[in-house]
C-alpha cells in the first residue's frame, strides 16, 4: 500500500494567479523572506517565459484560517483570509504580480518598489528600464502598461508602430514582425504554471519542515532563514519585532526611541544570530533549528514541551537585543572606538557579533557601562582590524563562546576577554603581519579603516587643512560631495609617466591620505616634491605646522623627495605604528 501524499497537483494559468493574488485568495504566509528580486532577474524571468521555457513549480498550502498571512502588494484587497498561501515561488510571483499589475511591492529596505521592464519588439528584447531606454522609440519602456484595463493586443501594436513610424522607416516585414512579438508578449498572461498544493490538514510545523526540506537542496536559505521559519510558525510576533526594529533602523525617526543608527542597517536574520548566540552560547546555528523545535537529542523525538521552553529562552534573549538602550549603548562603544560612520565598518558580522559580548558583559555579567564600554570597544577594534572572523565565521564564534562557558563573575568575563585581544594584538601582528597587510590596494582593508579610526581617536587633521578628520567625518553631515577624500599622495598620473601602472601599485593604502575634496582638485597630477611647496606657500603653512600634520598622517620626513618605492614600506611601518598608538589609547581610557 503506497503511502498518502500531502499534495495535489494542480495546473493554472498565469492569469488566474495574478486575480487570485489581486483578490487576495492567495496570500505570502509569514514563513518567507520580505524580500523581492533585482529587477535583472525580474527580466530574466520574463524573458524565459515568452521564450516558452520552463521557470519552476509552486508550492501553495490550501489553508483558508491563518490570520498572520501578509497580502503580496500594497493595495487593499477583497479576501481577508486567503485559502491559499505561497510555501515555495513567492520571488517569481511576486516580481510577475508587480509587473503584470504594474503595482508596487517592498524591497529589501522595506520601502515601496516600482518594477519596471522594458521590451524592443523589433528583436524581442527584454531590458531593465532605464533613461537611455526611455528615450529610445523601439522600446516600450514598461511592459506593465501593456495589460492595463481596457487595453487589448490590436491597441497597443497600432499605437506602438504609429510611433516608431514617425520616427523609423519599417518595411511591411518589420510592422509584421513587431506586431508578432507584441502579440506573443500580450498573451504571456496564458503562460501555464504548476502547483503542488499542500493540504489544508497538514499542521504548521510539517508545512514549515517542507518548505525547510525543498529550499535546503539548493543555496536559497541559510541557517538564520530556516529558523526565521519557525519564528513565523511558532512566535509571529517576534519575527515581526526583528522586522520592525530593522525597518526603523533605516529610517530617521520622528522621535528618539528608535534603533535608527550611522553604522549599521541589520537584517532579521542578522539580529536573529545575535539573539541565538546570547540566548543559547551558540555560535553555530546548525544544530538550533532542530532545538528550538524542541528534538530531544537523546531520543531524537520532538518534545512540544521542550520546544516552548527553548522559545522562552530565545524570547528574552531577543527582548534584551532589541532594547534601546543595549542597543544605543553598544554602539557608542562602536563610536568611541573611531568608527563613526558606517563607511569605516569593514564587516556587519564582526560589529553585530561584538554586540553579543557587549550583552553577555551587560545582562548576564552586570558590568557598569564605564567599564564594558571601553572594553568593548577594545575587542570589537581587535577583531575587526585582525580579521577575526573573516574566515569560518560561525565556527569561530563557536570557539569565543565557547570559552565563556564557565565564566562566573564580571571579573572573569574581562579578564578573559582582554587575555583573548592580547592574543590577537601581539608584538609580532603589530610589527609585522599589520605592516604586510597594509601591502594591499582593497578599497575595503580593515587597516585603512582602523587607520582612519585611530585618526578620529587622536583627533588627528587632515593634511595641507586646520581642520581634524573627526570633524569631517562627523556623520551627522550630509553634504553633496563628501567632504573627504581620498587623495594619492603620488598621483595616478604622475606614477603612470614614470612606467608603473598597476593599480594594485598606484592604489597601494600607503599612498592615501584623506584631504578636503578641493585641495584634492587642486593637487591634480603634479609630483609631491612639486605640489607639497606650492600648497604650503599657499596655505600659508610653515614648518612646524607640517611636520604636524605629517606625523598625524604617518608621513616620512621630506617623503615628498622619496621615490615612490621607497616610500611605501616606510609608510606602512608608520602607519602601522600609528594605528597601535591610538588602540593603545583606548586600553587607557
Amino acid at each position: 500500500m503506497s503511502a498518502k501524499t500531502a499534495f495535489t497537483n494542480v495546473s493554472y494559468d498565469l492569469a488566474g494567479l495574478l486575480n487570485d493574488l489581486k483578490m487576495g485568495s492567495i496570500a505570502l504566509p509569514d514563513i518567507q523572506r520580505p524580500f523581492v528580486w533585482s529587477n535583472t532577474k525580474v527580466r530574466d524571468l520574463l524573458d524565459s517565459m515568452y521564450r516558452g521555457f520552463p521557470v519552476g513549480y509552486f508550492l501553495f498550502w490550501a489553508n483558508a484560517h491563518d490570520d498572520r498571512a501578509r497580502q503580496i502588494g500594497t493595495e487593499n484587497k477583497q479576501y481577508k483570509n486567503p485559502a491559499r498561501l505561497i510555501i515555495d515561488g513567492q520571488q517569481r510571483l511576486t516580481s510577475l504580480y508587480a509587473v503584470f499589475n504594474n503595482q508596487k511591492v517592498l524591497d529589501k529596505n522595506y520601502q515601496e518598489r516600482q518594477i519596471e521592464i522594458a521590451f524592443r519588439p523589433r528583436d524581442a528584447r527584454f531590458d531593465v528600464c532605464d533613461a537611455a531606454v526611455t528615450r529610445d522609440p523601439e522600446y516600450i519602456p514598461n511592459i506593465s502598461v501593456l495589460w492595463e484595463p481596457e487595453k487589448t493586443a490590436f491597441t497597443v501594436i497600432n499605437q506602438f508602430l504609429s510611433n516608431l513610424k514617425e520616427r523609423v522607416e519599417l518595411s511591411p516585414k518589420d510592422e509584421q514582425r513587431i506586431a508578432q512579438n507584441i502579440e506573443r508578449l500580450f498573451n504571456l498572461k496564458s503562460y501555464p504554471f504548476t502547483a503542488l498544493e499542500i493540504e489544508a490538514n497538514v499542521d504548521e510545523e510539517q508545512v514549515s519542515d517542507i518548505f525547510v526540506r525543498i529550499n535546503s537542496k539548493g543555496v536559497k536559505l541559510n541557517q538564520s532563514d530556516f529558523i526565521l521559519t519557525l519564528l513565523s510558525v511558532f512566535w509571529p510576533e517576534g519575527r515581526k519585532e526583528l522586522e520592525t526594529f530593522c525597518r526603523q533602523s533605516r529610517e530617521v525617526p520622528r522621535s528618539d526611541a528608535s534603533p535608527f543608527n550611522q553604522l549599521i542597517m541589520p537584517d532579521p536574520g542578522q539580529l536573529l544570530r545575535v539573539s541565538i548566540a546570547h540566548g543559547f552560547g551558540r555560535g553555530r546555528l546548525q544544530s538550533v533549528y532542530q532545538i528550538l523545535r524542541g528534538k530531544d537529542p537523546e531520543t531524537g523525538l520532538f518534545d512540544p514541551e521542550r520546544r516552548d521552553r527553548q522559545f522562552d529562552t530565545l524570547k528574552e534573549a531577543q527582548a534584551q537585543v532589541l532594547k534601546l538602550r543595549n542597543w544605543h549603548q553598544f554602539l557608542n562603544a562602536i563610536i568611541g572606538a573611531g568608527f563613526r560612520s558606517r563607511e569605516l565598518i569593514s564587516s556587519k558580522i564582526t560589529l553585530l557579533y561584538a554586540y553579543i559580548f557587549y550583552l553577555m558583559g551587560r545582562e548576564r555579567y552586570k558590568i557598569e557601562e564605564h567599564d564594558l564600554q571601553p572594553l568593548i570597544s577594545r575587542w570589537f577594534f581587535a577583531t575587526s582590524l585582525t580579521g577575526h572572523y573573516t574566515s569560518s565565521s560561525e565556527t569561530t564564534l563557536d570557539g569565543d563562546l565557547a570559552r565563556f562557558r564557565n565564566i562566573r563573575n564580571a571579573s572573569m568575563f574581562m579578564s578573559e576577554l582582554n587575555n583573548m585581544i592580547a592574543s590577537m594584538l601581539t608584538n609580532d601582528f603589530w610589527e609585522i603581519t599589520l605592516p604586510d597587510r597594509l601591502d594591499n590596494s582593497s578599497a575595503n582593508n580593515p587597516g585603512l579603516f582602523a587607520f582612519i579610526a585611530v585618526q578620529n581617536i587622536l583627533g588627528a587633521g587632515v593634511l595641507f587643512s586646520t581642520k581634524t578628520v573627526r570633524d569631517l567625518l562627523d556623520p551627522e553631515l550630509r553634504p553633496n560631495k563628501k567632504a573627504l577624500d581620498r587623495h594619492h599622495l603620488f598621483p595616478k598620473k604622475y606614477l603612470e609617466r614614470l612606467g608603473i601602472e598597476d593599480t594594485q601599485m598606484t592604489n597601494q593604502i600607503a599612498n592615501y591620505a584623506l584631504l578636503e575634496w578641493p585641495d584634492n582638485i587642486d593637487i591634480n597630477d603634479a609630483k609631491p616634491s612639486e605640489y607639497v611647496p606650492l600648497v604650503l606657500k599657499t596655505r600659508n603653512i610653515n614648518q612646524e605646522q607640517w611636520q604636524k600634520m605629517c606625523y598625524e598622517q604617518a608621513l616620512p620626513e621630506n617623503w615628498q623627495e622619496m621615490s615612490y618605492e621607497s616610500f611605501l614600506p616606510v609608510r606602512r611601518k608608520l602607519m602601522a605604528a600609528m594605528i597601535r598608538k591610538g588602540y593603545e589609547s583606548l586600553s587607557r581610557n
